[in-house]
């Protein structure tokens, strides 16, 4: 579908102005301009769209993060006598006009998303893949995916493999996910691309070893999956990453990038002269729990000073010759809980 099949996007305006207007429209109102009339559900919903308000810089980025929030409560239960086990959820945060939103439960798991979960952003959509059955901690191989401009969840083509605490990172709509450990917590080294456009998965190169509980963190055209350790040697973190050029599809092995002994899991800031930069490095506020998310020139930092303090959250600004200082702010009610990962993802 091209987006000049379209005719009288506005009654009274020239096509080429009536386009403009909608294309400034913010993404915060597509929901209701959706609703107007057939031609702007097309509209609103296409590719065509999309790529067209990206090329003319009418998108914005938000944070997407899987985080905690309380189970609903129903009159007929009974009070808790002890805390509550929390669920998790997708909030979306929006550091322009500073707004917290959730995003709708998966279907398949309306209390609460897969324990350990994974998430990567494809071309206005949100893509989660795995973690452990809320119920029976079972590891999973589902897919889900989320598009924003519909507002609507499908299910993807499943993992080919069970797998848990693997790195991932995406690149050009496509998901790449590597290591972690299988059903058996036995750690692996293979490597998938998962292409929502397509559905389907298309296997890598192994990496030279096993990395279970690895972590991912894309560097231009690169996916680093960062330290992470063998079957035969849990949780001894090694200091080496694995590099993978998404142009070549080729791996290299990197040492010395990362602090032997250390797990890396949420803690992968960015690579700079072949050392990783930590996000628990930024301020003594964020030394627990710590997770990042990059959104534009800034990033969302979420953490806590020690164990048991309360979940602060941050933005820092992360361009050249900024000081780096974390600024504090103000988060509404039901959206402080511990954030387990996220990533930023351009509507």
């Amino acid at each position: 579908m091209e987006i000049s099949e379209f005719t009288e996007f506005i009654p009274g305006l020239p096509n080429d102005l009536g386009l403009e207007c909608l294309t400034r429209l913010p993404h915060s109102s597509h929901r209701v301009a959706i609703r107007v009339c057939h031609q702007w559900q097309r509209l609103f919903q296409s590719d065509e769209f999309y790529n067209h308000r990206k090329k003319t810089g009418h998108t914005r980025k938000l944070a997407c993060l899987v985080q905690a929030h309380d189970q609903p409560k129903h009159e007929d239960e009974k009070k808790p006598t002890g805390s509550v086990s929390p669920s998790y959820g997708i909030t979306v945060f929006d550091s322009v006009d500073m707004s917290w939103n959730r995003v709708e439960p998966v279907p398949d798991y309306p209390l609460g998303l897969p324990l350990f979960c994974q998430v990567a952003s494809s071309e206005g959509k949100l893509v989660l893949i795995g973690g452990w059955d809320p119920v029976s901690y079972e590891p999973m191989t589902t897919v889900f995916v989320y598009d924003f401009r519909s507002g609507r969840w499908r299910k993807g083509r499943d993992m080919p493999q069970k797998r848990s605490f693997f790195a991932i990172g995406s690149d050009q709509g496509r998901v790449y996910v590597a290591g972690g450990h299988d059903e058996n917590k036995n750690a692996t080294n293979t490597s998938w691309i998962y292409d929502p456009r397509k559905d389907e998965w298309v296997g890598l190169d192994p990496m030279t070893m096993e990395r279970d509980e690895c972590e991912g963190v894309v560097v231009g055209d690169e996916l680093w999956v960062v330290s992470g350790y063998g079957t035969e040697r849990q949780g001894m973190f090694e200091g080496s990453a694995e590099v993978l050029n998404f142009g070549s599809g080729q791996w290299r092995r990197v040492d010395g990038v990362w602090e032997t002994g250390r797990c890396p899991r949420s803690c992968v800031e960015n690579v700079k002269n072949r050392k990783v930069r930590r996000w628990d490095e930024l301020d003594y506020r964020v030394r627990v729990g710590v997770n990042g998310v990059m959104v534009g020139s800034r990033a969302l930092v979420t953490g806590s000073e020690y164990q048991g303090a309360p979940h602060g959250f941050y933005l820092v600004g992360m361009e050249e010759g900024q000081n780096r200082k974390l600024i504090g702010i103000s988060v509404p009610s039901g959206f402080s809980g511990f954030v387990q990962s996220g990533c930023c993802i351009e509507i």
